[in-house]
């Protein structure tokens, strides 16, 4: 680590990780079932209501969830101070206890930044990271695959790489994870191109070398059935029983269960897929009385004819739900 690295290291509140953290739990195995993408709750003054990342968290793992992903997208981290950012990690870890994997989104504008992020969620008991390629620059394979490597290689933490070249305009190959997986802790991969053949690429390619989730809601089922054994969920921090649920039934092959169960969810887990995705998300868990749809600049909430289109959709799936209940 570089003189530089190592005082921004410093803003991130590095501290001596415990003896029982220095050889980290979570392996490949590890890698399944359904991880929210955990949105961030904000006070009225927005700043970050830490009692509400604690109940939110509890919330999702006791409705089924087999992991946890804070400061990812859905999270806002882009917003957020590294001191924010520290003690939302903490919040988690305490209201997870050891029941399931806490993972950090790692992303950052520079390497070092990155890397710093990485090794402090380290230090604050992280199980896993989710690392992401650099915001903004959209570097070449060379400079993309030593941004990676640098960040899997500042800890011993199982990692999944965070491929999304909608968003991020950085797209990994499978081919090119072939490189990656030198590292002997990249255990999955996060998979948003929105294309199921990804899917059956990367089995084609490496087999069962990583554990492939699923990164956009609207996709799950398909992706399950080419061979994703995991699914890194939005609409979740809403509907985490129906999230899993559907999880499950994917896996277990066609049913009229499973094909009623999307049909009714298929027009929410579409919500994450568009460019105002954090709000649509929030404002569901207002909806539903899980939080509330308030959001940090540059977002704003939603507003006029896109408030009233959201509103009357959200609605809509509601009634239904509460019929197909009865």
């Amino acid at each position: 680590m570089t003189a530089s690295q190592a005082s921004l290291y410093q803003t991130y509140f590095y501290r001596e990780p415990e003896p029982w953290r220095l050889n980290p739990k979570m392996d490949q195995r590890d890698w399944r079932g359904v991880f929210p993408a955990m949105t961030t709750p904000f006070k009225e003054d927005l700043s970050v209501d830490y009692d509400a990342v604690e109940r939110q968290a509890f919330w999702l793992i006791s409705s089924g969830c087999t992991g946890l992903v804070a400061l990812g997208s859905l999270g806002e981290s882009p917003t957020l101070t590294a001191e924010e950012k520290i003690q939302i990690l903490e919040t988690c870890r305490r209201a997870l206890g050891d029941r399931v994997p806490l993972v950090a989104g790692i992303s950052g504008l520079a390497t070092p930044e990155a890397v710093a992020l990485a090794m402090a969620a380290e230090s604050v008991g992280c199980d896993g990271l989710m690392v992401l390629p650099p915001y903004v620059y959209r570097g070449d394979w060379r400079e993309t695959e030593a941004h990676l490597s640098a960040v899997f290689s500042a800890t011993p933490l199982s990692s999944m790489l965070y491929n999304n070249p909608i968003a991020y305009g950085t797209d990994v190959t499978p081919e090119q994870l072939r490189q990656l997986v030198r590292h002997p802790n990249l255990h999955a991969v996060k998979e948003s191109s929105g294309d199921i053949r990804r899917v059956t690429a990367l089995r084609e390619v490496l087999g069962d070398r990583l554990a492939i989730f699923v990164g956009m809601d609207d996709v799950v089922v398909e992706s399950v059935a080419a061979g994703a054994v995991g699914w890194i969920a939005g609409l979740v921090n809403a509907f985490p029983a129906e999230s899993v649920r559907l999880f499950e039934l994917a896996q277990s092959g066609p049913s009229v269960e499973l094909r009623d169960l999307y049909e009714w969810f298929l027009p929410l887990l579409r919500l994450d897929t568009v460019p105002k995705f954090v709000q649509l998300i929030k404002l569901v868990q207002a909806e539903v009385g899980k939080g509330s749809a308030r959001v940090r600049p540059p977002r704003l909430e939603l507003a006029g004819a896109e408030l009233e289109q959201a509103h009357h959709l959200i609605q809509e799936r509601l009634q239904r739900h509460m019929v197909s209940a009865v």
